[in-house]
This record gives structure tokens, sequence and C-alpha cells, in this order.
């Protein structure tokens, strides 16, 4: 059964971060549908999707709803995180669609080393000596890129700043994936719909930009993020960090390959060599995940035996 339930985490995981890294081709499709009624669309549609989904599993609007003003402090941590969230998709989509794929595949990869850094910060959390270099080595990548373009790649560091908050807050919530999007993006969802009934009076619309093709491709926007977000979930819960953060780099990966094949973005030696330093700060990290890993099991196993004695 453990075997199985491994197999079936891999394969969500391996699949979500397929979904993950081929999504820019399916943002670029939407062209020449304007970035921000994509964004729009994109939390009206989430919402939708995560309510249906929420339904389905709980079978009624009560059961659905109750934990969401559970209290207060709740409530604000799922606006917090609904705000930080929407900025992070805000920025991803503009960036894709504004010819920043590598960026955004830059913020990806630096993303899983600031949220360790948040968790130093935030929650005290400890650092073996490995995971200092893997930080210290991502500083020194994002140096080459501002000392050889002289300015600040600011769609990476607001991709990976923007997510690794989201994740702080999101580490305060204990609700499964779905239902907490779903209250996310609830907050969001009428300011959202006041902006599409607004681009729609003024006749800068989704289907007169797009027409009907891209108009119905736009339709698939909620699924789009609420499918690898399910897959993730269900990965989560099978596998080790270790191994889910490992599949966490294909994505980005993916896009990065995009970026300079399908979308002919340019790519010099200043981004290559950044990208040099950031990898090998990933393996020292990845290497510092396994060590962590062991040191926990072998604390666990020391436990157990002392437990055990009579």
């Amino acid at each position: 059964m453990e075997r199985k339930n491994y197999r079936q985490g891999l394969i969500s995981a391996v699949f979500c971060a397929l979904l993950w890294g081929f999504l820019p081709i399916y943002w670029n499709a939407l062209k020449p549908i304007d970035s921000f009624i994509i964004i729009f669309y994109r939390i009206v549609l989430m919402g939708l999707v995560c309510f249906i989904a929420c339904m389905v599993k709980m079978g009624n609007i009560k059961a659905v709803f109750a934990p969401m003003f559970a209290s207060r402090k709740q409530t604000l941590v799922y606006l917090a995180a609904g705000v930080v969230i929407t900025i992070n998709w805000s920025i991803y989509i503009w960036a894709v669609n504004a010819g920043f794929v590598i960026q955004c595949s830059m913020g990806y990869f630096l993303e899983p080393l600031l949220v360790c850094l948040f968790g130093i910060i935030f929650y005290k959390e400890r650092a073996n000596g490995w995971k200092k270099l893997s930080l210290a080595l991502a500083v020194c990548g994002l140096f080459v890129m501002i000392i050889g373009y002289r300015q600040l790649p600011m769609i990476s560091i607001g991709l990976a700043l923007s997510f690794a908050i989201y994740s702080a807050i999101k580490k305060s919530v204990s609700l499964n994936p779905i239902q907490s999007l779903l209250y996310e993006t609830l907050f969001i969802m009428p300011v959202a719909l006041l902006c599409i009934f607004y681009f729609e009076s003024q006749g800068v619309s989704a289907y007169g930009a797009g027409g009907g093709f891209k108009f119905f491709l736009l339709m698939f926007a909620g699924v789009a993020t609420a499918v690898p977000l399910g897959l993730f979930s269900s990965a989560a819960n099978k596998l080790s960090l270790i191994t889910l953060g490992l599949t966490e780099y294909i994505s980005p990966s993916i896009s990065l390959i995009l970026g300079i094949f399908l979308f002919k973005e340019p790519f010099d030696m200043i981004q290559f060599s950044a990208f040099v330093i950031i990898w090998i700060g990933l393996v020292f990290f990845t290497y510092g995940e396994i060590a962590d890993s062991r040191a926990a099991a072998g604390t666990i196993e020391k436990t157990d035996k002392e437990e055990a004695r009579p």
C-alpha cells in the first residue's frame, strides 16, 4: 500500500510540474487579449472552479463556508493570502505575455531558497551549512544580474518574493488547498467582476480582442490553475518533502527551455552565469534538505528505541 501511495504521489507531482512548466504556452496563446483582462477572468473562474470542487466533495454550502469566518484572525489570513497570490498571478501572466518567460523561470528557481530564508527569519527555523551556502549563492546569482544589466531583475524578485510571502502566510492555514484557495479568491472576486464589467462597458472585452476561439480558451483559466494545485495537494500527502521539492524544479526548467527555444527570448552569458550559480545553490540546498531529513529520521529512531526500553 505504501509503495502504491508513493507511485501515485510521484505521478501526481510530475504531472503537476509538467503542467506548471508548460502553462506559459497556454497564457501566451490567449494573446491579443490584454493581460489584465486575463488576470480578472482567471480570478473569477478560479473561484467558480474551487466552489464547484468543494460542493462536490462536501455536499452543502454550509460545510463549504463554515470555517471561513471561524475567527477574525483566520479571515484576515485568507484576505492577505488572496491579495499576495493575486499579485503573484498578475506578475506571472503579464510577464509571460510581455516576453519575460526566462525571468519567470529564474523567479521560480529562487522561490524555494527564499521560502527557506523566510522560515529562518519569521519562524526561527534552523538552516544547516549547506542551506546557508545555497542562499549565499542565490544572492551571488542576483548580483551577477544586477551588475551585468545595472538593474534589478524585478520580475524574478517579484515572483519569488510574493510566493515566499504567500507560503509564509499559508503556514498557519490547515484547510485543504482547494477550500483554502476558494476563501482567498472569494475576497478578490467582487473586485475582479467589477473590473470585467468596466472593461466590457468601455468596449475592451476579452471576446472583442481575441474572438470566439480565444474567449473559449480563456474559459479554461480556472481549470488550468485548479488541476495542478489538486495534483500538488495529492502529491504532498504521499511524498516526502525532499522528493516533492525536487519535482518543483521541473517546471521552471521547462519554462526556461520554452523561453529560449519556443519564444526566442534573448539568453546571454550574464543570464547563463546567473542561472549556473543559482543551480549550484539548488544542488547544495537539496543536499541540505537530505541531510536534515536523515538527521530527523535518526532522532525519531533514537526516541523510539528509548521509549521501547523497559
